[in-house]
């Protein structure tokens, strides 16, 4: 649970909202108190689904076949209502984690708890089925555990088999890793109940060893490897192979029925002797207990309110804070040393001037402590990025700046200790990312890394990094950990700070408000970019259309876009603005079907398009778009300038992007490396310390405070002009010309 967000309503139909539970692919879960005093789960539906043409009608459809479900396993639907300006429903809410936040916190159940799962789950699956209904995303995540047994949730995008509203061909909907070939493929006629089993396979795989059966890594890969290559021999454990690879066959036909699943599943008597309550791990209890007896220590809630661009801050950036959440036990340490500052879903607030930049070159030999004869002891902190492949050019930024950064620590006396910096470089490959996180735990010495550089390595090391307690501060990961189960000892800024999607709606906002007074926007939502997309949109049209301008959202599918199309659908709407949220080579097809179409308004996109390939790919097309972006350019900031002159006096060139950043990370780990004057020499106590110091950087300030927050000056514009992007400001104080 988090607390409620700026913008969040207070309540939904006659439900009091207390806490976000999590979002999804149709809406935001929150947790809520009916009149009655009952807890319950409260699911919004998202805008941009709910102004499709027939969607309240599919919607009231799909209500009427839940309520048909019929089954223990699986949490009952209470209430809902498709007629509201923002449909929702209610179920009842279990306190119990899911299945993957529990494999990932205890590791993978035991053969007998997973054969009473598969039953389980089966005899849910029967019901659903029963209903009329496929699931469609029967994954770890939609698993909940409690003690008399697992129960299915999120029916969220359970459509019927006829439907055609998420199905159509071209649109994979569901989570990677967990579908059936037939749902990687798009082929939204093929799914059907055998998909489902597929689904379900794959989940009692990774609940029996806590490996996917089709790999990790980036989304395509993964369908790739589901729709032609075999399952990964060490998710299947012997004992269980059979009735598995049976699932996990490639043709719907051959794969079994529920029943004849169910029946495979109860017939080892293994299976009965876990059907008492004592069928889940002794942890597991011990922690539905836990989070059942915090229900009882919610108190009031105060009611929410919805900034507008006029009644923001004015604070000035030059003072901008960063704050987020920190963990909810802190007893132990679970997730704690994983903090990214940066990219597109970590917020980068402006810099305070209030850091020192040291100038000099530093000496040889080991400075005491000042006030001391004693030397410093030495530190050891790992540098873990792409140096190599292709984006070694933001690994290499980072390293140097980190280099400096180093010898600004080791020549000054505010630290009780020197810092040792080694660099290792992945590549950029997410095997080789896993294999150097494993070496880099076992080095004793090695006391926190920052890195790694992109995405992939960084799921690919997170695990290993995770169980070594290892502090990992990254600033160019933009992995979206708000679909992804978090502990619940987590200290992961990531997380937290992944609310830059509602924040980069701000920017959008006041640009197409105060500079150049759109009266009708075009808000695209471009799904492959998943959770992103829709809140930025759901956000902007909601602050436009207050604002008394007309904003409507259109989504384009995950697969092929028809650029011209859209340009057409733009120029008929007779929009003054177009919002686009999708990658650099999308917005570049999107901005050059513009160009062919004539369309002269703004034309705006997020950082997931901030990229030179943008440039290169759109040509003159590329001209006046505006971007809006997390993250700041050293260069044009008066709190960086020190750091920039020595950047450029070192290495000849100025910073690259996240380099005035991870400068940042690696000062803040510093500071997370003593306490009281003391230099902190474990792991575990690092990781402990970091959501207790405040950094005044030259990019942000880092503060986390136990209450949820963050800064809402914390964004910036950019506008492609000759072939670059040229800096326009923090947003508020941008220079539009």
């Amino acid at each position: 649970m988090e607390p409620l967000r700026t913008g969040d309503p207070s309540r939904v139909g006659r439900y009091r909202l207390l806490r976000r539970l999590g979002a999804g692919g149709m809406g935001v879960v929150f947790l809520a108190r009916s009149p009655g005093g009952a807890i319950a789960a409260v699911k919004t539906v998202r805008s941009s689904y709910a102004d499709e043409p027939g969607f309240r009608a599919r919607f009231r459809r799909e209500i009427e076949a839940a309520r048909r479900v019929d089954s223990r396993w699986v949490v009952p639907l209470l209430d809902a209502d498709a007629d509201a300006e923002t449909p929702w429903l209610v179920t009842s809410y279990v306190p119990g984690p899911s299945l993957a936040e529990t494999v990932d916190a205890f590791g993978p159940l035991s053969l007998a708890s997973v054969r009473v799962l598969g039953v389980r789950l089966a005899d849910a699956l029967e019901a659903v089925h029963a209903a009329g209904l496929v699931h469609r995303d029967v994954k770890p995540g939609n698993v909940l555990l409690a003690p008399d047994g697992p129960r299915l949730i999120d029916f969220g995008i359970a459509r019927a088999p006829e439907a055609t509203a998420l199905t159509a061909s071209g649109v994979i909907v569901g989570s990677p890793g967990f579908l059936s070939p037939e749902q990687a493929r798009a082929r939204g006629g093929e799914i059907g109940p055998p998909s489902d089993v597929f689904s379900l396979g794959c989940v009692l795989a990774f609940a029996a060893t806590g490996v996917r059966p089709f790999g990790g890594g980036a989304a395509a890969g993964m369908l790739l490897r589901t729709v032609y290559d075999e399952p990964d021999p060490t998710a299947i454990p012997d004992r269980l192979a059979p009735v598995l690879r049976s699932c996990l066959r490639k043709d719907p036909p051959g794969r079994p029925t529920l029943a004849r699943l169910r029946e495979a599943l109860a017939g080892e008597p293994e299976a009965h002797s876990a059907e008492r309550s004592d069928w889940l791990p002794a942890p597991v209890i011990r922690l539905i207990n836990d989070r059942s007896a915090a229900l009882l220590a919610i108190g009031p809630i105060e009611p929410t309110q919805v900034p507008t661009a006029a009644s923001a801050g004015t604070v000035s950036p030059e003072a901008g804070t960063l704050t987020t959440v920190t963990a909810a036990r802190p007893r132990a340490v679970g997730r704690r040393g994983l903090l990214l500052l940066g990219s597109a879903a970590g917020a980068l607030a402006a810099g305070g001037g209030g850091a020192w930049w040291w100038t000099t070159r530093p000496t040889s030999g080991t400075a005491p402590p000042s006030g001391t004869g004693r030397p410093r002891p030495e530190l050891v902190m790992a540098f873990h990025g792409d140096l190599t492949g292709a984006r070694k050019e933001t690994g290499n930024a980072q390293l140097k700046a980190a280099r400096l950064a180093v010898e600004q620590i080791d020549a000054g006396s505010e630290h009780p200790f020197r810092l040792r910096l080694r660099a290792y470089d992945d590549g950029g490959d997410a095997k080789r990312a896993a294999r150097l996180a494993t070496r880099l735990t076992r080095d004793a010495d090695v006391l926190a890394v920052l890195g790694p550089t992109t995405d992939a390595c960084f799921l690919a090391s997170e695990v290993t990094y995770t169980r070594a307690v290892m502090p990992v501060v990254s600033v160019s990961v933009g992995v979206d950990t708000r679909s992804r189960t978090i502990g619940t000892n987590l200290f992961h800024c990531h997380a937290a700070l992944s609310v830059v999607d509602e924040l980069l709606a701000a920017p959008c906002v006041r640009y197409l408000s105060d500079h150049v007074d759109a009266r009708k926007v075009f808000l695209v939502e471009d799904r492959a970019q998943g959770h992103f997309a829709w809140t930025l949109c759901d956000r902007a049209q909601r602050a436009l259309r207050q604002g008394g301008r007309e904003a409507t959202v259109t989504g384009v599918a995950a697969g092929r876009i028809d650029y011209a199309s859209l340009a057409d659908a733009v120029i008929s709407a007779r929009a003054d603005a177009v919002v686009f949220t999708g990658d650099a080579a999308r917005t570049a097809g999107l901005a050059s079907a513009l160009d062919a179409a004539r369309f002269t308004g703004t034309r705006m996109a997020t950082e997931r398009a901030f990229d030179p390939r943008f440039l290169t790919s759109a040509g003159a097309a590329s001209t006046d778009w505006v971007f809006a972006t997390s993250f700041t350019d050293p260069t044009a900031r008066p709190g960086a300038r020190a750091f920039t002159t020595a950047y450029r006096a070192r290495y000849g060139t100025p910073p690259g992007w996240y380099a005035a950043e991870a400068h940042d990370a690696v000062m803040f780990l510093a500071g997370a490396c003593a306490k009281d004057g003391s230099v902190l020499t474990e792991r575990g106590a690092i990781a402990r310390r970091m959501p207790e110091i405040t950094y005044a950087g030259i990019t942000r300030t880092v503060r986390f405070e136990q209450a949820y927050g963050y800064n809402h000056d914390a964004m910036f514009l950019f506008r492609a002009a000759d072939g670059a992007f040229r800096y326009l400001g923090q947003y508020q104080e941008a220079v539009v010309s």
